[in-house]
């Protein structure tokens, strides 16, 4: 039995076309009713046709609904049910793909009263963006966390939880506000650190750009990629779960200026102590299937 029969994606971006790819490949009897706020977002994804159907208003797109999926920076969520609000059926799931819980959930429910509100968090993407990037393997393997509020019915949940099984990922049931501070170390501290780098690099008035487009040691590779990620999604992130975000981000800069001192006064081996233990938590990111064991992280030479 198919978990919802009708799911509407509003945001046809990576996250959204790829939702709607792994829907048509996983269960081909659903109807995938897709909308963009971009006029030329909504002719791509027509002519791409991962969609059964494109409507030109957010309003027209919910009408007939038993799941709708936000895929809309999280900044943007309670624009965007507002739109949807009087449209929505009574017994439709409204969720989300937002990497922030806690704001998308007050977000939601502040304009949706009585609506059945399960925010959720696809741990997943890349750094491309557009309804060209998306596909329909994305969630293979990766988790998907689900923070329901107290009183979601937990037909509902366990509904939503059959939806992103059905796509391939592993669900995890978790508080709103526990998600935000975990993916604030996992997720936004890294960014917020690859953003700083690489503006770091394209700062330094020693070095030309050239060099370092030039001279880039994968690490800094790795960097780029990560800093060539949406701007908007990401300065909505940042804004949105500010306070894990800043507690993390006091915590990173106390253990740098450890590291500082260790280095300015030859600590060696507080240095290679703090490099095994990071060693051994890679380690086990590979064990645990959260990425592989690849020879230089795959790349082709």
């Amino acid at each position: 039995m198919l978990p919802f029969a009708r799911v509407t994606i509003i945001g046809l971006g990576l996250i959204g076309s790829s939702v709607a790819r792994a829907v048509k490949a996983a269960m081909p009897d659903v109807r995938v009713t897709g909308h963009d706020a971009d006029p030329q977002v909504r002719e791509r994804a027509r002519a791409l046709g991962f969609c059964d159907d494109v409507t030109d208003t957010a309003r027209a797109a919910v009408i007939d609904a038993g799941l709708v999926v936000l895929c809309v920076p999280v900044g943007a969520m309670g624009v965007v049910a507002a739109e949807i609000a009087d449209d929505l059926p009574a017994d439709a799931v409204v969720s989300d793909v937002g990497s922030c819980k806690q704001s998308v959930a007050d977000a939601l429910s502040a304009v949706l009263p009585g609506a059945t509100i399960i925010p959720a968090h696809p741990v997943a993407g890349t750094e491309k963006s557009g309804p060209d990037a998306g596909f329909a393997t994305l969630f293979q393997g990766r988790w998907c966390i689900l923070t329901p509020p107290a009183n979601a019915p937990e037909a509902a949940v366990e509904a939503l939880r059959a939806f992103w099984q059905r796509l391939g990922s592993d669900v995890e049931i978790m508080e709103a506000r526990h998600h935000d501070l975990v993916l604030a170390i996992t997720s936004h501290l890294p960014h917020l650190i690859a953003y700083t780098i690489v503006g770091t690099a394209d700062d330094l008035g020693e070095v030309t750009q050239s060099e370092v487009i030039k001279y880039s040691a994968g690490g800094f590779r790795d960097f780029t990629r990560i800093a060539a990620s949406d701007p908007v999604m990401w300065r909505d992130v940042f804004l949105n779960n500010k306070e894990a975000v800043l507690e993390m981000l006091q915590r990173f800069s106390e253990d740098l200026t450890a590291l500082q001192r260790a280095i300015r006064y030859d600590k060696g081996e507080e240095l290679e102590a703090l490099f095994s233990r990071t060693r051994t938590i890679r380690r086990s990111i590979v064990e645990q299937g959260q990425d592989d064991d690849a020879p230089d992280f795959g790349r082709k030479h």
